[in-house]
């Protein structure tokens, strides 16, 4: 026998585990879907996603192309049409500014407090949520009217509520508090209590530990809910329209005009009214994610 010959050409069974087979990349395996049928679901959903939004929304704006510009111009800056963007864009930011505020409040409340009725309080939140939107409108104007539970008691302090821009206003914070309170309750609930024993060890007074320490976690969700709610309240149509009054120059909102429009059928001018509307939610829509992207980096959830 050659001296040469060596362990592995006797038995080559016991080769070392270096001259084994190489394993597939992990490249490659990461190429292998876990669950079958990407291509046919994938399909599916863009089938869908076209039929249900993009063609809706390239109608919209192919109907509004067969307008010149002039007449793009005078449909969308008409002055009736212009009190409607003031008061929708002006109520929706108040409303939204309103719920950034007492949204952080109700959910500092519900998060940080144990008191009898706390889950009750936490499921009422969401009550605009599962309400129908006409239904909510038909509450806060029998609530506001004249002669309703509320109402009656402002008349006399000169204070008018259902069919004036203040009505707009009211059910407009309505239904964007809970998009504000469930915005912000995820964030304090997973807050480290640590760094605020830390700092109140350290002599900062309860105020400080709140500036300095809770709220700055706190912003990029805040303003994320802010931004939703802005966003809902634009656009808001059912739980508005019975306390508006809709009253031309005075409390008639965007949605309506295009409800007009369309009852005249003047469908190119309703069309480009709402394509005004829709770049202000698309406007709307990439600030949200940008201001959803920078809270995942603060908080280090960022990919």
């Amino acid at each position: 026998m050659s001296s040469s010959t060596t362990t592995a050409d006797r038995w080559p069974n016991l080769a070392p585990a270096s001259a084994a087979p190489k394993t597939v990349s992990k490249s490659k395996r990461s190429t292998r879907n876990v669950l079958p049928g990407f291509s046919l679901s994938l399909g599916i959903t863009l089938t869908y996603l076209s039929l249900v939004v993009l063609l809706p929304l390239a109608a919209i704006f192919i109907k509004t192309f067969q307008f010149t510009w002039p007449e793009f111009w005078d449909a969308v800056a008409a002055p009736r049409v212009v009190a409607t963007y003031i008061l929708s864009f002006g109520t929706a930011l108040a409303a939204a500014a309103l719920n950034a505020v007492f949204g952080l409040l109700l959910a500092w409340v519900l998060v940080r407090y144990d008191f009898p009725g706390r889950k009750l309080v936490d499921t009422l939140v969401d009550l605009p949520f599962a309400l129908p939107t006409a239904v909510a409108g038909i509450a806060l104007t029998a609530l506001y009217a004249k002669n309703g539970w509320l109402g009656s008691m402002l008349e006399p302090l000169g204070i008018k509520v259902a069919f004036t821009p203040l009505g707009v206003f009211v059910a407009l914070v309505f239904i964007g508090l809970p998009v504000v309170v469930r915005t912000v309750q995820p964030i304090l609930q997973d807050n480290d209590a640590e760094f605020e024993e830390a700092a109140a060890s350290l002599g900062a007074s309860r105020l400080r530990v709140f500036v300095q320490v809770i709220f700055p976690a706190l912003v990029p969700a805040l303003l994320t809910g802010f931004a939703l709610a802005f966003a809902r309240a634009v656009g808001e149509y059912g739980s508005v329209i019975f306390i508006a009054g809709n009253m031309p120059y005075v409390s008639e909102i965007t949605p309506l005009i295009i409800i007009t429009k369309l009852e005249q059928y003047d469908y190119r001018g309703a069309t480009s009214v709402a394509v005004v509307m829709l770049v202000a939610a698309f406007i709307l829509l990439f600030a949200i994610n940008l201001l959803q992207a920078w809270s995942a980096h603060r908080s280090g959830r960022a990919s």
